[in-house]
């Protein structure tokens, strides 16, 4: 057997294991809420930019209106998200991530 169709097995064995099913579920219950949480607040924006024009355009303070206000906090959550995630992938995902490279590590040295 080859050294590619070695490690190919090992991964392929690997990605079946209870570690790394369990390292999927951990990304995919934080990350499709997630997303899904994003695009609704993003299409929520969109929606109102384009069906509630006087809504929007209400002043809040100066010239600042809620499309503004509203259009600035699509940044803020941006970097909320990446910042959140980071710091969730570093309690939950990491430590499982790297017990798993390591084990692969050690079978195809």
């Amino acid at each position: 057997m080859t050294t590619r169709q070695h490690d190919s097995s090992v991964y392929e064995r690997i990605e079946g294991e209870e570690g790394f099913q369990e390292l999927r579920r951990r990304f995919r219950s934080w990350a499709f809420p997630m997303t899904a949480a994003f695009l609704a607040w993003y299409l929520l924006y969109v929606v109102l930019s384009g069906w509630a024009r006087d809504f929007m355009s209400v002043k809040l303070v100066g010239h600042v209106n809620v499309a503004l206000l509203l259009g600035l906090l699509q940044f803020v959550s941006t970097f909320w998200i990446a910042w959140a995630y980071s710091r969730y992938a570093e309690r939950r995902l990491d430590p499982l991530a790297d017990e798993i490279r390591h084990e692969a590590e050690k079978e195809t040295a």
